[in-house]
Formats: structure tokens, sequence, C-alpha cells
């Protein structure tokens, strides 16, 4: 008898969805649509609009007018421009490694083992939920010239009384006062860090003879270099975006008909200089363009800070 081998027939590839398959992508669109429209609407449109607006002069009033890079040249010849820029700096590289600093030594108090530990760590995260209004409506109270707690105290110990918001010398001072007023939320998440460094590491090196400073250094800051980067990250992005407590802490008003930054525009940062362009003087096209300056300083500022990081950030695996 002759064999005869079973005929195999290809199968054919799927060229389309079925309809179940449809039914569910259509479905699990239109439950992500208002994440998509409020995207489009709010961040993409905007995104993109603000640089068509960065080439035209507009004014809300009147349709937008191309003039190419004008407003950009003028960015780079204008006073308020480099005294804003200085200021926001000033707090970029002295405000945020001291609030830095401040959190991580909290963190490390708050992270011994006393009796009612749980209501200290409660007492120094509370300032951080107060809103950013009532604290620095708060510390204007507490850093007036004239019957303030801050002066009232220094007079009590024979100290001098500065002005505080009144003098040019002591306004970012003040506000690195009241950043140190909001430390606790820093804290918490250096304390959460702390809690995950292995207890073995310390317990080898206690057996190696290593003194505080030395685990401390060599085992506590690399288990935290990644809390350290993401907070450092973050503190420089919000340090350019200073505007409630300096629009608060200088009145809330143009000072002599110039500007918005207190006195001696020493709390004239770049976000305040930003709104008042856009809202004061109504020039729309010119607050795109530095919005957009604003956007590539602070994108070079945190590739710089991503590139170097390898060389002092440790994760678990290294």
């Amino acid at each position: 008898m002759m064999n005869i081998s079973p005929v195999v027939v290809p199968q054919q590839k799927k060229t389309g969805w079925t309809k179940k398959e449809r039914h569910v992508f259509f479905l699990g669109l239109a439950f992500a649509s208002p994440w998509i429209i409020g995207f489009l609407a709010f961040t993409v449109y905007p995104f993109f609009g603000s640089l068509y607006f960065s080439l035209t002069e507009y004014d809300l009033f009147r349709s937008p007018q191309w003039v190419g890079l004008r407003n950009y040249e003028h960015i780079f010849a204008d006073e308020s421009f480099y005294r804003s820029l200085g200021n926001t700096l000033f707090m970029t590289f002295i405000s945020v490694p001291i609030t830095l600093t401040v959190s991580l030594m909290i963190a490390l108090l708050l992270n011994t083992k006393v009796k009612g530990i749980n209501y200290y760590r409660t007492i120094f995260y509370l300032p951080s939920v107060i809103p950013i209004v009532a604290s620095a409506l708060l510390w204007t109270w507490m850093l007036n010239p004239d019957f303030g707690l801050m002066n009232t105290i220094l007079r009590f110990l024979g100290l001098p009384d500065p002005a505080w918001l009144l003098d040019p010398q002591y306004t970012k001072p003040s506000l690195i006062l009241m950043s140190l007023w909001g430390t606790g939320a820093g804290a918490l998440i250096f304390l959460a860090a702390l809690q995950g460094v292995p207890k073995q590491y310390y317990e080898a090196a206690q057996v190696d003879g290593a003194n505080w400073w030395q685990r401390f250094w060599n085992i506590t800051i690399p288990g935290l270099s990644p809390i350290i980067l993401f907070q450092l990250i973050m503190g420089l992005i919000g340090s350019f975006q200073i505007f409630t407590e300096s629009y608060i802490l200088a009145g809330g008003k143009v000072d002599g008909g110039k500007s918005l930054g207190g006195p001696d525009q020493s709390l004239l940062f770049y976000a305040v200089n930003l709104y008042q362009e856009a809202f004061v003087y109504l020039k729309m096209g010119y607050a795109s363009a530095l919005a957009w300056i604003l956007f590539i300083i602070v994108l070079l500022i945190t590739f710089v800070l991503l590139k170097t990081s390898a060389r002092w950030v440790y994760y678990g695996g290294d």
C-alpha cells in the first residue's frame, strides 16, 4: 500500500483586529480620553503656542505680529533679565545646598530611637503642609523690623536687628530662612531613604573600627546618593520657579511704578520678572521668550547633573 502523507495547510497570518480587540481598544481610549484631551489642551498646545508667541509681539488685545528673534535679542539687552537671573542663581547655589543639608540633618535626628520620636517627626513635618501663602504672611509678621518675633529675640539678646524685608542685603537671607521652615518634606524623604540603608554595613564598619564620621561618609552618603540627586534636581527646578514668596514678601505691588522686585529689585526673581512682563506690562510675546530661555537653562542644568551623577551616585547593584 502507498503511504499518503497528510497535507499541511499553512496558517494565514492575522491581518487585522478582531471585533473584540477593536472594542477593547476603543473602550480603553474612551476611558483615557479625559487625560489625553487635558494633555493636548493644557500641555502640548501651550508648549508650542508659547514658542510661536515668543516670535511675535502680542499684548492680548491685538493679533500677534511676527517679529522673529527680536524678543530674544531684547532679552540679552535687558537689565531686568540679568538682575532677575542673578537673584535666582543666588537662591539656586546658596539656598538649595543649605536646604538639602538642613533636611539631611533633621532626617538623621529623626532616625534615632528615642521616646516619642513619632511626635517629633510630626512636628518637623507639619510646617511643610501649611500653604505657601499662609507661610509667607506669617514670615512677613515674624520679620517685621519693629514688632516682629525675630527682631524681638535679637534685641533681647543684645544683637543687631536688621530691617529684613526692607533692606536689600537681607531680603534673600529672609527667603532662605523661610525655605528652612518647610524642610520637613525633604527630611521625610531622606528619613525613608535612611531606613532603607542595610544595617549590616554599619555593623561591619563598627567591627572594623570605623568612627561615626567614617560610617556617615562612606556608608550613609553613598546609600543616600540617589535621593540626594533627586532632591537636588527638584530643588534647583524649584529655585527657578520662586514666585509666591517674593510676590507676597515684596507687598504684591509694583515698587514705584518700576518693578515687583521689592527694595532695589532684590526680590526680582526670574519667575517674578516673567509674570511682570506678561501680566503687568502685557508683553506676552516677550514673556514667552523669557519662558523659553528659562526652559533651556533648567534643561541644561538638569542635563549636566544627570551626566555627572555617574561619578557620585551609587545604586543597589553598584
